[in-house]
């Protein structure tokens, strides 16, 4: 949900913010550009100088007395030689190219700018200059993905012609200053993923050709404002990951030109008010992790083009309404979970559909696992914290195209070797069961490259730990709280992309074989309560990454390897064993424990 989400809302910035462009770039390319104003070559090398390092080789281009003549990458000029585009975006996604430093203020001196870009530069800090507000001709001003501090200068509500304006993904503090709300020509309004606070300004209500607000992963609060009912030309609003509280306001629901709306995260209470069904171009709804209550309206079903529908965490009360027929036609992905629903069993009207994501997690279902009628479209199901018992042998017949499964938490009870997935799953969470026989079953040399989570921990699994193979794709590895025996082999080097490894509270003996530390992209790493024996193999130093590590109640004994984080890690990740020693325990005696070793 959430990653369509984010391609709903990039491909959304990029119709508004690419058509701008794109107009510009073709009128000025309409035009012969003259030569370079040398007020703003020095604007432009200003900005230069204060970028300490590019790896994007953006400003290796901008040599020369001419900025216009199109060899200085990102700059475009009009006629007249005076530069009216400054776009500097982070070429493709390679996470390796960026920018270090911070923005000058002589961008202020680009007198003539109508459109500034600068984004996923990742290391540009500091203030956005005050300078930028003496810019009036500019009606496009992103700064996304960089990591500018501060305050949002008030100053920025001086640009009357500003119609984008987005400084998503920094670390922007404080509150929005009421000054934006004389940018009258905004369409675009994007200030997500910053840690500002307060409340959204009164004079906000002046912006009434506002087509995408942005206000998600913030810590704004107070009550959503009325007159956002008054924004008639909105098509996005996301103000999920926020402090919001009270109700939701009627008027959202006239708005009959929205398509997406996220207020998920909030604390936000009362009921969904019936007037949710008036949203006739609404494709997205997510009220997820509320306090809302009452029941949900069956004026949903209205929602004719609605293809997800996420209410999950929230405390509706029951009946859930059957919408069946020729309500929801378009949806895709459904979420109920943990929303003190008491479905009993998965209702017809989500079996029989052509679903992608179904998510029913702590909604009280019983008895067998569902059979879907269209299983070939599914792609995510999570059904985990319920009371399901049996029907595994034929659940995943037809599912094609299951990426992601989660089943924890039940009261499953099947033998692995029956556990038939399809092939191209990636994620597959069942701990917590009453699952018996062997991981070979599952983890072989047929096993898909495509797994990246296998969560078994919590069963009754026993065997050995499986030889892997190479060409493993497992990031998250979790066989904790089972019967397993055996040794760990040294074959598990070759889960080179692993980043978690659980094998805690199982029989497992033997030592720690030293190709563990060629996991260098681990993070989490927890042996602890097994029989393992002899030293912490030094070749553990190897992996830089690992935030936590246990190796306690086991027969391990000799010196812990003293480097970064082992010997950092506290007491407790080695405490009950043989006779480990050094930091953070007591120094080593000598020989001593070296014989004990033997």
């Amino acid at each position: 949900m959430q990653l369509l989400r984010w391609v709903f809302w990039v491909l959304l910035v990029f119709t508004i913010l690419g058509g701008v462009l794109v107009s510009a770039v073709e009128t000025i390319s309409q035009q012969a550009p003259g030569v370079c104003s040398e007020e703003d070559r020095t604007a432009l090398l200003g900005f230069k100088a204060k970028i300490l390092k590019d790896t994007t080789d953006i400003l290796a281009s901008w040599v020369g007395r001419d900025c216009c003549g199109g060899d200085w990458d990102g700059v475009q000029c009009n006629s007249a030689g005076r530069v009216t585009g400054l776009a500097l975006q982070r070429p493709g996604r390679d996470s390796s190219l960026y920018m270090n430093g911070t923005l000058s203020p002589s961008l202020g001196g680009l007198r003539f700018l109508e459109v500034l870009v600068i984004s996923g530069m990742k290391l540009i800090r500091g203030p956005i200059p005050e300078s930028l507000s003496n810019l009036t001709h500019l009606t496009q001003l992103v700064l996304e993905d960089n990591s500018l501090e501060g305050t949002i200068p008030s100053g920025l509500g001086h640009l009357s012609l500003l119609q984008t304006l987005s400084v998503a993904g920094n670390h922007l503090r404080g509150q929005i200053p009421p000054t934006l709300g004389n940018l009258r020509s905004l369409l675009l309004l994007g200030l997500s993923r910053n840690s500002l606070t307060g409340p959204i300004p009164p004079t906000f209500k002046s912006l009434l050709h506002l087509q995408t607000l942005d206000l998600g992963f913030n810590s704004f609060s107070g009550c959503i404002p009325d007159f956002i009912g008054q924004f008639h030309n909105i098509t996005f609003i996301d103000l999920s990951n926020n402090q919001f509280s009270g109700h939701l306001p009627n008027s959202m629901f006239d708005l009959g030109s929205l398509s997406d709306l996220s207020l998920s995260q909030n604390q936000l209470t009362g009921i969904i008010p019936d007037q949710v069904g008036n949203l006739k171009s609404l494709t997205a709804l997510s009220l997820s992790g509320n306090r809302l209550t009452g029941k949900i309206p069956a004026s949903i079903s209205r929602l004719q083009n609605l293809w997800s529908l996420n209410l999950s965490r929230n405390g509706f009360s029951d009946p859930l309404p059957v919408f069946s027929g020729k309500g929801l036609p378009s949806l895709l992905s459904i979420d109920l979970s943990y929303s003190n629903l008491s479905l009993g069993t998965v209702p017809d009207w989500i079996k029989d559909r052509q679903l992608s994501d179904v998510h029913l997690a702590g909604c009280k279902l019983r008895g067998i696992l569902p059979k879907f009628t269209r299983p070939d479209s599914l792609s995510s199901i999570d059904l985990s914290n319920n009371f399901l018992t049996d029907g595994i042998s034929t659940f995943f017949t037809n599912m094609s195209t299951l990426q992601k499964l989660k089943l924890s938490d039940n009261q499953l009870k099947f033998d692995l070797i029956d556990f038939k997935v399809p092939e191209g799953i990636s994620s597959i969470d069942l701990h917590s069961n009453q699952i018996v026989g062997s991981l070979s079953s599952i983890l072989n040399n047929r096993t898909s490259s495509f797994l990246e989570v296998l969560d078994v921990s919590s069963n009754q699994i026993s065997g050995r730990v499986p030889e892997f193979t190479e060409g493993l794709s497992l990031k998250v590895l979790n066989i904790g709280s089972n019967r397993i025996a055996g040794q760990i082999p040294s074959s598990i080097s070759n889960l080179i992309e692993l980043e978690r490894l659980d094998i805690s509270r199982n029989q497992i003996a033997g030592t720690i074989p030293t190709s563990l530390g060629l996991l260098v992209n681990l993070q989490w790493l927890d042996l602890s309560i097994n029989r393992l024996t002899g030293k912490i193999p030094s070749s553990l130093l190897s992996i830089r990454a690992l935030k936590h590590a246990s190796f306690r109640a086991n027969r391990l004994c000799g010196e812990i390897p003293q480097g970064r984080p082992y010997n950092i890690f506290p007491a407790v990740a080695y405490a009950h064993n043989l006779c480990l020693c050094g930091k953070p325990l007591p120094p080593c005696r000598g020989k001593k424990q070296e014989e004990m070793i033997q």
